[in-house]
């Protein structure tokens, strides 16, 4: 039978995986350890044969990244000062770093978080982190800084990866979504216009089957399964990530809330903290909010610490968490009820 062929890794990868590795050692690699262990190297490195090619090509993607402007080294094995069959190579972290005098607008960094949270997605697959686990098991003990660094946005909700799924596929989805106050959820029926991520919350901007009214869902409140159909869909011109933003600005600037805190207190410091938030007076703040339910969540964890002076739906909703919270610590453990 014939031997199974090496899987193609691109260039690209390569030289990214090489580039990775050099930057997640300070004592830096040997050609060997490179050979052996670097992502595009190592599904075609030899033990025992010949691995002439591939040193070849490890020389030209040398060439090729120090062309790019990354500055890769090479220095000498402390051990063997002088033998060039024992040099090793790293790309110093700090000649690698953006200059002092570049700084980004907060568009630019609002910008430079999403690619980011795409690279981290996207671009480190399971076998470049796989040979990353294995270089530092060789010694390498330098974390990578774009690892670290790279914002972590990865939606924990189970709803965001089957409604990405959908919006590449162009299918309507079904799922149960539980509205704040119902007893009950409620199933739904529409088509994935865009995912948007709005204060630290990934929603889904979507049109209902049957009516053609654009909806925006909260991932967390979708209950259960999201069921993928094989009904396609034409999405609307103006059914955009762009327009779900704006649309949930605008409700976020109308909204507002009379609050009064604490002095001192962690409500103040993290209230008064939050984008939009003006001082009426020392103790009074007022807040902008998109979701009355969610803030009252938010508003409720800070006990006593804040008093919601308007508007008085809030107040109820506020009201009705900490009862909650003092009907459950204030139960009979045996028997689930009420102590007089």
């Amino acid at each position: 039978m014939p031997a199974a062929r090496t899987p193609r890794v691109p260039v690209e990868e390569r030289l990214f995986s090489l580039v990775l590795a050099l930057l997640a050692t300070d004592s830096g690699l040997s050609k060997t350890e490179i050979l052996s262990t670097v992502q595009g190297y190592r599904q075609k490195y030899s033990r025992a044969g010949d691995n002439a090619a591939l040193e070849r090509q490890f020389e030209r993607d040398k060439d090729d990244i120090r062309e790019l402007g990354v500055p890769l080294e090479t220095i000498d094995d402390p051990s063997a000062a002088g033998n060039n069959q024992a040099l090793r190579y790293r790309i110093p972290r700090g000649a690698y770093e953006l200059p002092e005098d570049i700084s980004f607008s907060s568009e630019e960094t609002a910008l430079l978080t999403l690619a980011a949270m795409v690279w981290r997605e996207g671009s480190l697959s399971h076998e470049s982190r796989r040979a990353l686990l294995k270089l530092r098991s060789l010694g390498g003990s330098a974390s990578v800084p774009e690892l670290e660094y790279a914002p972590r946005l990865r939606s924990r909700d189970a709803a965001f990866e089957p409604l990405r799924t959908a919006l590449d596929r162009g299918v309507v989805v079904r799922f149960d979504y539980l509205k704040p106050g119902d007893e009950s959820a409620r199933r739904r029926e529409v088509a994935p216009a865009a995912l948007v991520q709005h204060h630290g919350r990934w929603l889904v901007s979507a049109v209902e089957v049957g009516t053609g009214a654009l909806k925006t869902f909260l991932l967390s409140r979708v209950v259960g399964p999201v069921q993928l159909t094989s009904s396609p869909y034409t999405r609307p011109d103006d059914a955009t990530a762009e327009r779900a933003l704006a649309d949930l600005e605008q409700v976020w600037r109308d909204r507002t809330a009379t609050l009064r805190v604490e002095p001192m207190s962690d409500a103040e410091t993290r209230l008064g903290k939050r984008r939009g938030t003006t001082r009426v007076d020392p103790d009074t703040l007022t807040v902008h909010w998109t979701d009355e339910h969610l803030l009252a969540d938010e508003l409720a964890s800070f006990g006593p610490e804040v008093t919601v002076v308007e508007p008085e739906s809030l107040r109820s909703l506020v009201r009705s968490r900490l009862a909650t919270v003092l009907a459950a610590h204030t139960a009979d453990p045996v028997e689930g009820r009420a102590r007089g």
